[in-house]
């Protein structure tokens, strides 16, 4: 039986125009190429699972390319074969976890000294940046300020705050940003559309919505919703795997919140649990519907009805505050339902605490209303 290949892998990003959510990225990349102005360093920033090392590999075969530089690259090429399955003799990549010492950083200083053996430049891809030492960081300083022509620095890293300033300031930086849900299922929906699968839209959107924002995770999770359910995948069945709840029953639960119905709120909170729902993610939910209140009350004169009732926006941004203090204490607590449970409760009580200087202020209206209609009858 031949081997499977699990979808993230045969979803990857081939060419500039399959990287998806980071346009900006790959528009700067292109015109960089098409204009000749190609830096010896880059730093690609962003949250696991946005396409940085997939676009460090497209990047590094228009570089390569036959008579290139070019945007759009041959791909029955064997230098472009070779890059893009991570075997080329001159794309070298490297896991900065395992690869931390100084001593493997000097290694490479010497190595780059060498011209490549089949392409026109000698790339080094080096993954996870952030884990190199700092004696590593020193030692890699020099050469990366005036490297040898034919060589490139691409570095890909979540944690950026990690890497020495140093090498920041001797690279061009791209910001990798969360995908949004909406291209999540645009390309969710393409690739069932290609395995043949049938995937209800609201298993679409509660597969982008546990991706948090990262195309590989979403790839996996319909990877394994496929395993799981066949050729049909509905939302349910997303839902139950997964621990979450549905769209309706987290409306209900932030009902529950806005008009203050403690009764409602507590059963709830004993259905989810006994259901052995993920509270924390049902906490994210409400926290995001009640935000979603907060904007429209901005937006709408000062008060939002999403919620059952009407709420004033400063009453939400106090409930939404008492939600995101409470994170910790769920994660971290004893009691994963006690500390939901207190999570809720206590942002109602938050949202129903009116502001001192609110309070004065209409207190002091009404004092000052009597002492004017006096005025007016003598």
């Amino acid at each position: 039986m031949a081997d499977y290949q699990v979808i993230a892998r045969r979803w990857r990003p081939q060419r500039f125009e399959d990287i998806v959510g980071q346009d900006h990225i790959v528009r700067t990349l292109r015109n960089a190429i098409e204009t000749e102005r190609i830096a010896h360093a880059y730093l690609f920033v962003g949250p696991r699972g946005t396409g940085k090392t997939s676009t460090a590999r497209v990047f590094a075969k228009a570089l390569n390319a036959e008579g290139g530089p070019k945007i759009d690259p041959s791909d029955k090429s064997d230098i472009s074969q070779s890059i893009m399955n991570g075997n080329c003799l001159d794309v070298i990549e490297i896991d900065g976890a395992s690869n931390n010492s100084v001593d493997q950083i000097r290694d490479l200083r010497e190595e780059c000294q060498y011209a490549p053996a089949q392409c026109t430049f000698k790339i080094y891809i080096i993954d996870e940046v952030h884990m190199l030492s700092a004696s590593a960081f020193n030692a890699l300083l020099k050469t990366l300020e005036e490297p040898p022509a034919h060589v490139k620095f691409i570095f890909a890293t979540t944690e950026s705050q990690k890497v020495l300033p140093t090498i920041i300031s001797r690279c061009q930086r791209f910001e990798f940003r969360p995908i949004s849900v909406e291209v999540l299922v645009e390309r969710l929906t393409q690739i069932a559309k290609s395995e043949k699968v049938t995937v209800a839209d609201g298993a679409l959107y509660s597969i982008a919505r546990l991706a948090s924002g990262g195309m590989r995770d979403a790839q996996s999770i319909l990877d394994q919703m496929i395993s799981f359910c066949g050729e049909n995948i509905s939302q349910d069945d997303v839902l139950d795997v997964y621990g979450l709840v549905g769209p309706d029953r987290i409306q209900a639960l932030g009902n529950a919140m806005g008009t203050g119905d403690y009764p409602k709120l507590v059963e709830l909170v004993e259905t989810f649990s006994s259901e052995g729902r993920d509270l924390y993610r049902v906490l994210q939910d409400v926290e995001t519907l009640v935000r979603e209140s907060l904007m429209e009350a901005i937006q709408g004169g000062g008060t939002s009805d999403k919620l059952g009732a009407s709420l004033p926006s400063e009453s939400l941004l106090r409930m939404l505050d008492a939600l995101q203090q409470s994170e910790i204490a769920l994660q971290k607590g004893l009691s994963e339902k006690v500390n939901f449970e207190v999570a809720l409760l206590r942002a109602v009580e938050a949202s129903q605490v009116r502001a001192l200087d609110n309070l004065i202020r209409e207190l002091k209206g009404l004092k000052e209303a009597p002492e004017e209609s006096g005025k007016k009858k003598a």
